[in-house]
Parts: C-alpha cells; structure tokens; sequence
C-alpha cells in the first residue's frame, strides 16, 4: 500500500482504537506529515525498535509494540522455549508502562508468561533479572539518551545481553513477516493474571540485584575508612537510577550522597533538560551548582535508563570541576581493576578486557602492563556481552572488565549490558581510594595519562532526517568506501577496514584481509601515531557519526591534533 492508502486503513478499521483516529484526522491536510508517519514501517533493528511516539507504521504506539511483541513470540515459539517466559522492564518515558503491558499481553496470548517489574527499573537489572529467573529472553521499554517525543524496545536473549547473529535477524525476519495487524494476538490482563502467564517481579529481583554489584568491590576496608569524607552529587535525569543509585551507595556507607532535587523524580518530559543525555555538558547544570554549594569531590549523572554514567571530578588546584569522557571513566576503573587485582593475586586466568573498534586506543596500552589480553568487538555492548557468554562456553578467557566510549561499562557478570550503577559503585571505591591517598579523580586521571600517553577522543556528527536524509547518509559511506581516501591532512591512511565487505586493505603495500568480525556498516581508518577515524551511521537516529582519537605528549598536544583530525576530515567529506 501507498502511504496514502495506509493512512486510510488506520483511518477506519475497526482494530485501530478511537483516539489513534483522532490524532490521525488531525493531520488529514499536512501530506508531509501522514507520509513520514506511513512512508515505512517503523525499522526493527538488529536492537529492536526506537521511534517518536505517536499513531502511524513509523512511529512507536502500542500497535508497533504489539506487532514486535507478536514476531519475537513466534521465534520463541520455533525454538521451544516458550515455558521459560520473558523478562519486562520499562524506563521513566511516556507509554512506557503501557508498552510494557502491550508486549506483556501480547505474549501472554500466544501462551509465554510475562515476568513484569512493578515500577521502572534500570535496563541492566533487566538483563540480571531475566538471567536470575531462567528466561528465554527479556524486553526493556526505553529510548535510553533520546529527546522525550521518542520511546524504544530492546530484546535481550537468555544469556542476558542484547541479541546477536544470527537470532536478531531471525527475529527481525518473523517481525516483517506480519503484514496483517490482525493476526497480532493480545488478551486482557486480567485474564493473562488468572491463567498465571503475567506475573509482577519487583524486590525479591532488587535484592540480588544489589548482592551481585557489592561483589565487584575490591576493597570494602578503603570504602569503610573513607565514606564518610567523600562528597558525591548526583543525578538520575529524571530516570530509574535514582533508587538503585541511592541504595547501593547507602549500603556500602557512603554518607555524604546529595542527590538533584530538580532531577531525582522521574519525568517523561524531562522539564530540566535540553537533552537527558549525560554526553551533554549541559544536562550536569544543575548537579554542578549543587557540586559547588556542597564542595562536592565528585558530580554523577546516569541517563534515563542508567546504564551509562557521566563524571565531573574536582581539580583541587584550581577548584574547578572537569568533565570526563567515557573513555576516561573506563579507563580509570580499568586501570584502577587491573592494577589492584595484579597486585593482590586475585586476577584469573587467562584475563580479558573487552572494548570495542571506535573506544580509546589506551585500552591497549592499559592491558598490555598488566599482561591481560584486549579483544575488540563492534560498536554496541551486545558484542561485549556475546564474548561473555564465550568465554564461559570455551573457558578460552576470564571477563574482567568491559567498555565502549559511549559511557557505558560492566565490571563483573551478573548482566550482559552496560551497567551505570555498578559503574558508580565501582567509580566511588575509586574517588575513596584516591582519598585515601591524597589525590583526587583527576590527579589520578593525570597519572594516567603520564604512564600511557595522552590519549583524547571525540565526535564529529551530521544530522540528516527525513528520506532525504537517509539517501545521503547511504551516498556520503558508499563515497568513502568506494573511494576511501588516501589521508586525512598530513596523516596518511595506512590500513582502511570496511566491516561490511568483512576486507581489510593495507594502504601501503596493498595487501588485502578479513576483519574477522560479523558484518556492518562501518569504516574504519588506520593513521599514523596511534591516530584512527571511523565512519558508522547510526542505528537508532538519523545521524552518520564519525569517530575520531589521537594519542599527544601532553593535554595541549593531543587537543591540537584532534582538532586538526577533525578539520581534515570536514575537508574529506
């Protein structure tokens, strides 16, 4: 059908409820608007879906939900595993809880009981949870960092991290073989609840929850000397951290936590945020003006489904509070893991550190002093959590740590995702044991740096929406990966890496290679002094992302040269 006749369908069959029809004929004379709505069915991604709220085939409402819901049911019921249930967790936006029940219902009908939190919880004690009661596979109702119009929905698989080949393209092929929304099973709650296929879960989860993250801790006595002296601010952005933030910090006798008053609540429109991104300076204004009046050490922010976390720390010698990376955070818990464990005796055998392609190169150097091996995955934490659930099946390596540069990492396997509550346990022992011996975050930051080299990261993003946009962000990675350019200034390319086509090309003798990683839309290009530039478009919003790092001799040396990167690749494209 036309986008035109798809409007008309939702218009006036009867499985499309009275105000869906409403908000539909009130866009009858915008054309632009009913095509971006039904030009396309809103994409189920190798992630799942994430979209901006509203009635339309691309747009996140409960019939999307539900139509989703009804493909992952049919692929739990080709494998069998329907008796073991899903897992269902929802963040703070609005319809999440509705699209929880939505998915919940839905599997309920097609006889796959539901296990539903009682009230929003963070995205990694999702994968714990579904992990924790055996199911095949869990679902979490967030658009993570997105703007409030825009909702989302994950699919995890019973190993606890987001689904991988080949299950998320078979998955995505039952959901596109739904043409007819009829077919989507759904029943009422009530009767899910009396047949005993929709169940709540709540604090028994909670619980254990906790009890696996205290198990990350390497030294409790540090926590125990220092908590009452360290000053901690933060903020949830209006999301599911709060609770769990508050009570590990709690428990562990961190007694000085002051928490954002505008932002402890959860709020779908997110009222106090341009952006409920914690990448965005501006989403720490109102956690930094309480850092200031509470002369706090160090400032946190988790984003609305906390499993990222964003760092200010105090630089003593000035006063002023410094904005770290995701890049910076991980390493410093990284260095901080390895250091300590090496030199207690409890690091395991065969230890790993897993990151990934477009995260700091000092991830490198970092494992390479603590003789632990570095593997490298794709963009996205579900790859990080794949090589978990290898290395148990191999036994071939021990997980001790893993990043990307998105802010986002997991010390310890309880979950299968990027974990910003345990991200926060671990970066307070951290700031404790800095404490202790007269640093701060950022002293030991700068030691970092001194040891390895001054590695500095960043992103050069192009925004294009629409079905315009779609086509040139296709033409500007079909023009580089045709064409791919032989520098970037004075830098030449040495090796070019198209994930896509699974080649690698030395540029300087011309030898060709594998990748020896799955497949997808990415460029990556090798220079000179430890520098690299990546190329992936987004798959979540309309955007290309260019991803860019350098390694200097100093702060001002590295800055310099990653403004010089990045001006030179504007002149590429």
């Amino acid at each position: 059908m036309s986008f035109m006749e798809e409007y008309d369908f939702w218009l006036k069959d009867d499985y499309f409820d009275q105000g869906t029809k409403e908000e539909l004929l009130a866009i009858r004379d915008n054309k632009a608007e009913i095509e971006d709505r039904f030009y396309r069915e809103l994409e189920f991604g190798t992630g799942g879906l994430r979209g901006v709220i509203g009635a339309g085939t691309n747009r996140m409402n409960i019939y999307t939900v539900r139509k989703a819901t009804q493909g992952l049911a049919n692929f739990i019921l080709k494998q069998g595993t329907q008796s073991r249930g899903v897992a269902i967790a929802y963040d703070s936006r609005n319809m999440s809880p509705e699209f929880a029940d939505e998915a919940a219902l839905c599997l309920a009908a097609n006889g796959i009981k539901a296990y539903v939190f009682d009230s929003l919880r963070p995205t990694p004690e999702l994968s714990f949870a579904l992990r924790t009661l055996g199911c095949t596979a869990g679902i979490v109702v967030t658009a993570s960092h997105n703007p409030p119009e825009y909702n989302g929905y994950k699919v995890y698989w019973e190993d606890g991290a987001q689904v991988t080949a080949p299950k998320d393209r078979q998955i995505i092929e039952e959901v596109q073989s739904i043409k007819d929304y009829h077919t989507v099973k759904t029943m009422s709650k009530a009767d899910a609840q009396s047949r005993g296929l929709y169940q709540v879960i709540g604090k028994e989860i909670d619980d254990k929850y906790m009890a696996e993250l205290k198990k990350q801790i390497i030294h409790p006595d540090v926590i125990a000397e220092m908590a009452d002296q360290i000053r901690i601010v933060y903020t949830p952005l209006c999301g599911t951290g709060n609770l769990p933030v508050r009570r590990i910090l709690s428990e562990l006798g961190f007694q000085h936590v002051y928490v954002v008053p505008e932002q402890e609540n959860p709020d779908p429109k997110f009222t106090t945020l341009e952006y409920p991104n914690p990448e965005d300076p501006k989403a720490f204004t109102y956690a930094l003006r309480l850092a200031k009046e509470k002369d706090a050490d160090i400032v946190l922010a988790t984003d609305p489904d906390a499993d990222r976390l964003g760092v200010y720390a105090k630089d003593a010698k000035t006063g002023e509070y410094v904005a770290f990376t995701g890049n910076m955070s991980g390493m410093l818990i990284a260095e901080y893991i390895l250091r300590e464990r090496t030199a207690m005796g409890t690091m395991p055998e065969n230890p790993a550190l897993v990151t990934t392609i477009v995260t700091t190169n000092m991830a490198g150097a970092i494992t390479q002093a603590y003789n632990v091996k570095k593997i490298e995955v794709l963009t996205g934490f579900k790859y990080i959590g794949e090589q978990i659930k290898l290395f148990e099946q191999t036994g071939s390596n021990h997980y001790v740590f893993g990043l990307e540069e998105s802010y986002g990492c997991l010390a310890g396997t309880h979950a299968r995702d990027k974990d910003a509550v345990v991200a926060v346990m671990c970066l307070c022992e951290v700031a404790a044991y800095c404490k202790k011996h007269g640093m701060t975050l950022w002293d030991m930051m700068l030691e970092t740096y001194e040891k390895y080299g001054y590695y500095k990261e960043s992103q050069y993003t192009i925004t294009l929406k629409g079905i315009d946009g779609s086509r040139q962000i296709a033409e500007i990675m079909d023009k580089l990966r045709s064409n791919p350019p032989r520098a970037f200034g004075s830098l030449k390319v040495l090796k070019f890496r198209d994930y896509l086509t699974d080649r690698t090309l030395d540029m300087v003798t011309g030898a060709e290679g594998t990748t020896g990683l799955p497949k997808s839309n990415v460029l990556y290009f090798e220079l000179p002094d430890d520098a690299w530039c990546c190329a992936r478009p987004s798959g979540t919003e309309p955007k290309i992302k260019f991803y860019m790092g350098v390694k200097g001799t100093g702060m001002d040396d590295a800055k310099a040269r990653l403004e010089k990167l990045t001006e030179d690749l504007k002149a590429v494209l």
